[in-house]
């Protein structure tokens, strides 16, 4: 027995029968900011699934697609655009900053791909500084993701670092920063000094291809890990992990990381 196939306009269909008369009390309460959070929500499930793939990203990426469809509807409601609105505008916009596949602009490699895509999206904007284009990084991206892409804006007009020496160089100096700013107990500047060891750091992490946010992700989980291993140890023993000594719990944590955790 085949399996049904659905369009986007079943989806789109489905939505305004949620949002009309007689639909759903949730759905038909919702605006575009309330969903706001949502989409976000949806978009870091996606990029978890990614790495596992198959039908469970297929799975996230139809939770994520709702959401367009949703404020799509919203919009739709409110006279201000459609479905085929958002349809028409991206398409076009991929046909336009594609010269190379579309139109007779040479590009042979990505990096000559991503300069005329740059160069493209300032035209459409009026943007003529590069400060623009800092200025136009989402400010609701994740704080790590925003510094890299304001890194990577003044780094293509040259304004970088030459080597991930110079760059490590300049995180142990701004973590000395820090450790002065500590013993000084000023809150304002240990506030700015850590923040600039971030920016620093993601500056290391965009020199070695690293993405910081999953990277510090990642290490999240690998702490959790670990510190689930350590737990489970001391449950074993009938010891509380209160009871225990900085010490007995680095040699706990320590065999956990030899363990590959």
């Amino acid at each position: 027995m085949s399996e049904k196939t659905y369009r986007l306009e079943d989806l789109m269909d489905i939505v305004a029968r949620l949002r009309g008369e007689g639909g759903c009390p949730w759905d038909r309460k919702q605006t575009i900011d309330s969903l706001r959070p949502y989409v976000v929500e949806e978009a870091y499930e996606v990029t978890d699934a990614a790495a596992e793939g198959g039908m469970h990203l297929a799975d996230e990426l139809g939770d994520l697609l709702l959401q367009v469809a949703m404020m799509a509807q919203i919009g739709q409601e409110q006279g201000d655009f459609t479905i085929n609105d958002v349809l028409r505008l991206v398409c076009e916009k991929m046909v336009r900053r594609h010269p190379h596949v579309f139109g007779d602009v040479q590009a042979d490699t990505a990096e000559e791909v991503l300069k005329n895509w740059d160069e493209i999206k300032k035209q459409e904007r009026g943007q003529t500084k590069t400060s623009q284009l800092m200025q136009d990084v989402a400010q609701s991206l994740p704080a790590l993701l925003y510094a890299e892409k304001v890194q990577k804006r003044a780094a293509k007009v040259g304004f970088d670092f030459d080597s991930v020496k110079a760059m490590l160089e300049k995180l142990r100096e701004e973590v000395d920063e820090l450790e002065e700013a500590v013993a000084e107990g000023d809150q304002k500047n240990i506030d700015m000094e850590f923040g600039d060891v971030l920016f620093a750091a993601v500056n290391v992490s965009r020199a070695c291809k690293t993405n910081p946010e999953i990277a510090l992700r990642d290490s999240s989980a690998k702490f959790i890990r670990r510190f689930c291993y350590m737990e489970d140890k001391m449950q074993q023993t009938g010891r509380d992990l209160e009871e225990m000594t900085m010490a007995e719990l680095d040699a706990i944590w320590d065999e956990a990381k030899a363990k590959g955790l």
